[in-house]
């Protein structure tokens, strides 16, 4: 037994120290073949125009520049983005503005065709999506979200129950509710919330109170009635804009103030969050959470903003090119 185990040895050195023929040269892998190119081409629809649902986008937006131009009855805006595969958008108007990307007529989540009533909203929107690098992120595209709302109407809601929706804020209204203690909170609450109640009573003629109390201050059916009349002046696409706007500042008197450019977005930003900037200035900042929250409002309320002025916008812009 031990000889067969020497000789196993012994023939185990001899190939491990001979030259290396045969078999092992045989077996070594060769170059790998490069692969071959598969050439893009995208697909098309009626008239050579394919079909873009909203969320199926491809990654790869830089360098990008927008130009208009007028065709035969309708103006057209385009911006090119020299990255492969090559993106286009096209602005058609046709009784409202239709945005194309790559040719393809862009769409709602409920597969209706997007268009926009105003040039300047088209341009925007356009400017949303150029806007995206190399990962398509939904969630930061809050124009293109209040237009797919506007269009498609999830909810079914008809303009009168809009105007309800953004006017129940006033029961729960942010600058209306205030503390009792402690005194510097009552002082800092009563010294920035009081000048703009102030403003909005002036504004409109209506009378807004302040409460300590957990059921909120009573609010007049004349301060109803007229808040009500205002908002009814707007047209459905803007008065969606507003609900949005309200909904984050959780205010209707921050809203007026904002959309009739009493306040800037920072301000009405920081005016709904005066307690808790009074909390971090007293406790500290968590980076994390406390700046990706104000952040991400101020997104959301200057989108929404935006998106009730150029709703409410009747005249086209200037075509002009737009570079970086």
């Amino acid at each position: 037994m031990w000889r067969t185990c020497l000789r196993l040895r012994d023939e185990g050195r001899r190939l491990l120290n001979g030259p290396r023929r045969g078999l092992i040269a045989s077996v070594r892998p060769g170059p790998t073949p490069p692969p071959q190119a598969r050439a893009y081409a995208p697909p098309t629809g009626e008239g050579g125009q394919g079909t873009f649902p909203f969320g199926q986008g491809r990654a790869g937006l830089r360098g990008s520049a927008v130009q208009a131009e007028k065709g035969r009855g309708f103006i057209r805006m385009s911006a090119s983005h020299r990255v492969k595969p090559l993106r286009t958008f096209h602005l058609i108007f046709q009784g409202g503005f239709e945005i194309n990307l790559d040719h393809r007529k862009l769409k709602t989540p409920q597969a209706k065709l997007f268009t926009v009533p105003s040039e300047a909203l088209a341009i925007a929107v356009a400017t949303e999506w150029d806007s995206q690098q190399d990962t398509i992120k939904f969630y930061t595209m809050h124009l293109t979200t209040l237009c797919n709302t506007s269009l498609d109407n999830p909810t079914q809601r008809n303009k009168d129950q809009l105007i309800r929706a953004a006017l129940k804020f006033l029961d729960t209204d942010t600058v209306c509710y205030r503390v009792e203690e402690p005194q510097t909170l009552v002082e800092l609450q009563k010294n920035e919330w009081d000048p703009i109640i102030e403003w909005a009573k002036e504004r409109y003629g209506v009378e807004i109170g302040s409460s300590t109390s957990i059921t909120g201050p009573s609010v007049p059916a004349r301060t109803r009635e007229v808040l009500t009349s205002h908002l009814a002046s707007y047209n459905m696409w803007a008065l969606q804009g507003i609900e949005f706007v309200v909904t984050q500042l959780k205010s209707m008197v921050l809203t007026l103030g904002l959309i009739d450019l009493r306040l800037s977005v920072e301000q009405a930003v920081l005016l709904s969050r005066l307690e808790e900037e009074y909390q971090i200035q007293k406790w500290g900042n968590i980076e994390w959470a406390h700046d990706y929250e104000l952040q991400e409002l101020r997104a959301r309320t200057a989108a929404g903003a935006l998106f009730v002025h150029l709703c409410s916008e009747s005249s086209t812009v200037k075509h002009r090119l737009l570079q970086e």
